[in-house]
């Protein structure tokens, strides 16, 4: 640029400068204002920044508005003021408990009481970080190594819930190139582990081998690692996994197999350690126990082979990152599996409560299939919270069960017996039953 063109752009520069400066001294705050750039943001809908306007929450919402007008007291989150054994008492009321998975009667058990007791005056009541990051107490470890040999398999890893072991086992151990084929009936916690894990995910149908069979006869060769995912006994229906034939099929396709046995641990198989048992194909299959159903615990134990607990307790993130149970429950759960280790006289008494109840509340369209869970489904979502209220009303805490619990169309009363339940309470809740519907 020549000397006398960069003289006229400067004479232009310094003229605008002053211009400026005069409209500035003239309207100081607009001045301030033009040096500043305001943002001009798009306006966003009210449906995407109020929580109460969520679609998630309107779909409780409007469940819950329905049933106002129709009278139906909110069943869930009721406050039990107590133990939750045969007899509990809600709103300071007394009810004949049948909700709880307290089957045995092992949570209030003055033996299980008095092992916390000892764990609190020892160790306090929290582990404080988790085991990785803060290391350990001398009980966490040794209530694996108690798991491991009565459930006769290599090793155990203890995680803080039922929930969170499914979660981060699924997640931790498979990813993209691998499959998940799962009952269709299969907890919540498989669902979001999958998704996790990024797996491709395939259902077979409730309780079928042959379904299974077909699926991975299609599609196995496309996957690296396989898992079959199942529950010993379902939690929504009270029936049976055909466990043998299943491991079989896995078997046959090279698959590994996790067991789901939160309802069978402690109530069913020798010493109460579920349905597993003895199948041939152990070295491939892992088992979940939680301790929050017949143990009275909370907590979940993982069995399997050491390698896997190897490598969870180094690369679970629920488990790496999540504070450890505490020392108090891991004395808790010792104690219930020492009872449920003799507890042959427990499980035989819980069974003829089983068969009493199945008697009265067959003919009532209950689900008796030698199992403690009875469900009694009954279809729409209204009737079914309906004849709930009416059989509270009369006494008796049996809660329904709804979408997305159960499928569409199948919502139910969902009856549990325990060991301490009274026969005649049985009874009296098949004559409740009776007239509510």
């Amino acid at each position: 640029m020549s000397k006398q063109n960069f003289g006229l752009v400067s004479n232009a520069k310094e003229q605008l400068v002053k211009r400026f400066l005069a409209r500035r001294d003239s309207q100081p705050e607009a001045a301030a204002n033009s040096l500043r750039s305001t943002p001009k943001f798009a306006q966003v809908s009210e449906k995407f920044c109020r929580f109460y306007k969520f679609s998630g929450y309107e779909k409780i919402a409007l469940p819950q508005a329905a049933a106002r007008k129709l009278g139906i007291e909110n069943p869930f989150f009721k406050v039990h003021e107590g133990v939750a054994d045969a007899m509990t008492s809600i709103g300071g009321k007394p009810y004949i408990n049948f909700s709880s998975y307290n089957y045995l009667g092992l949570s209030g058990d003055p033996r299980v009481n008095q092992a916390a007791k000892d764990a609190i005056d020892r160790y306090g009541t929290s582990a404080s970080a988790s085991r990785l990051v803060a290391g350990e107490r001398p009980i966490q470890r040794e209530l694996e190594e108690t798991i491991a040999g009565l459930y006769e398999v290599d090793d155990c890893v203890v995680f803080v819930s039922g929930h969170a072991t499914n979660v981060t086992t699924i997640a931790t151990l498979f990813g993209p190139k691998d499959l998940i084929v799962h009952d269709s009936l299969i907890h919540n916690s498989v669902f979001e582990g999958i998704k996790l894990s990024g797996a491709t995910r395939r259902a077979f149908n409730h309780n079928n081998p042959e379904s299974l069979e077909r699926i991975l006869t299609e599609i196995r060769g496309n996957f690296e690692r396989t898992l079959i995912v199942i529950e010993g006994l379902y939690s929504m229906d009270g029936d049976f996994a055909p466990l043998a034939a299943l491991a079989q099929v896995a078997a046959r396709h090279d698959a590994l197999m996790l067991v789901d046995e939160s309802q069978a641990t402690g109530v069913f198989g020798p010493g109460g350690r579920g349905l597993v048992g003895n199948l041939a194909n152990r070295d491939q299959i892992i088992t979940l126990h939680t301790c929050g159903k017949a143990l009275g615990a909370e907590g979940a134990l993982l069995c399997g082979p050491a390698v896997m607990r190897d490598y969870l307790v180094n690369r679970a993130r629920g488990f790496v990152f999540s504070t450890a149970p505490s020392p108090l429950m891991a004395a808790v759960v010792r104690a219930a599996l020492r009872l449920c280790a003799d507890g042959d006289d427990l499980r035989a008494q819980l069974a003829a409560k089983v068969a009493r109840a199945g008697q009265w509340l067959a003919p009532l369209g209950a689900q008796g299939l030698g199992a403690p869970i009875m469900p009694l489904v009954l279809g729409g979502d209204v009737r079914t919270m309906q004849v709930a209220a009416r059989v509270q009303a009369a006494g008796f805490d049996v809660r329904g069960i709804r979408p997305p619990t159960v499928p569409e169309g199948t919502s139910r009363l969902r009856i549990v017996i325990s060991r301490n339940v009274a026969e005649a309470d049985i009874a009296g809740l098949a004559a409740a039953l009776k007239e509510a519907l």
